[in-house]
């Protein structure tokens, strides 16, 4: 049965789903950008229209699967998922206004769990009982694997590529690589669109069942996915500048040779990530292979103290979605 209450998780859930193309929309578009390659506007409709390419070739959906375990199934409520949503949603937006390219992908994630913890808690058992601590140990994992794998694709292909080209015209090979990136940057907003539609679909996927719509197990009806990247890709040609700024030049100076490599080590990153269901952040992944690329000049190439803030909006994202959400459902709790 619809609901006016099923009708707002939905809508909730899209309107996140939204923010996270414009908050990522940097990840795939900055370096291109930076490289101006691309004006601005032409980098977000590129991107979009890649983000929207996945819907129609990707049918899997492992990492949506994944994420619809991160509760377990006796502790989801509609108001469990809409406390996750909130929380997501507020810190995707205030992460946005600072410009910090902190993970969609994980304050999702934290949200959620910490409103199913809370639910745990006001059912009188451990609160640990709710969530799937493999799923969530493995998350947690990926904040530094991530990154890491990322960088040392992008620093293995830098070499690589400048060894090949170490003889060609510097201004023919800079030609050849600004028309590469183009490339590169369509691989990267496809894979981008690929992992990071799924999650919303995978919260849609429990709201269907938490609401009685169907039943566990059921096939995903095929709205799902068709508004989830449809959503991310308008969220993606709303762009996000201020983010961009700080991705597209303050963590190390890029070229379009530099580009090709770390969106080539981004794409290659999630794309492996996602045939295995691991939902990691497009954030951390192509933070990684930016600063793999720097790391290929000179280690003070890279700007080391931009990355340490990084890495600590990316080290709380998940405790304080946590704790936002937990508050959000008690509030529900309260009023409801």
């Amino acid at each position: 049965m619809v609901t006016t209450l099923l009708v707002v998780v939905v809508a909730l859930a899209l309107i996140f789903d939204y923010t996270n193309g414009f908050h990522d929309a940097a990840n795939s578009i900055a370096t291109i950008v930076s490289t101006k390659v691309l004006t601005p506007f032409q980098a977000v409709v590129w991107a979009a229209a890649f983000n929207f390419l996945a819907y129609f070739i990707v049918k899997d959906h492992k990492v949506a699967n994944t994420i619809s375990k991160i509760v377990n199934e006796h502790f989801i409520t509609m108001h469990v998922i809409l406390a996750g949503l909130v929380a997501a949603i507020t810190w995707n937006l205030t992460t946005w206004w600072f410009g910090i390219p902190s993970s969609s992908s994980h304050t999702l994630i934290g949200g959620f769990a910490g409103a199913g913890i809370t639910n745990a808690f006001y059912m009188g058992v451990n609160g640990l009982t709710a969530i799937n601590i493999k799923l969530i140990l493995t998350t947690i994992a990926y904040i530094v694997l991530a990154p890491v794998i990322g960088l040392v694709i992008a620093y293995i292909v830098t070499i690589i590529i400048l060894h090949i080209c170490k003889r060609s015209r510097p201004s023919t090979a800079e030609r050849w690589f600004k028309r590469l990136q183009l490339v590169s940057s369509a691989a990267l907003s496809f894979a981008h669109g690929t992992n990071d539609a799924q999650k919303v679909m995978g919260i849609l996927y429990v709201t269907l069942i938490a609401s009685k719509i169907i039943v566990p197990g059921a096939a995903m009806p095929d709205w799902i996915p068709l508004a989830c990247y449809s959503a991310i890709a308008l969220g993606t040609m709303s762009g996000g500048w201020k983010i961009v700024k700080t991705m597209g030049s303050k963590i190390t100076k890029i070229t379009p040779l530099e580009g090709v490599s770390a969106e080539t080590a981004g794409a290659v990153t999630l794309l492996l990530t996602e045939h295995f269901g691991i939902p990691v952040s497009t954030t951390h992944t192509i933070t990684g292979s930016i600063i793999g690329v720097g790391l290929t000049k000179r280690v003070s190439a890279v700007r080391w103290g931009v990355t340490i803030n990084l890495i600590w909006a990316w080290i709380i994202t998940i405790p304080i979605s946590a704790l936002i959400a937990g508050i959000v459902f008690m509030l529900l709790r309260f009023v409801a």
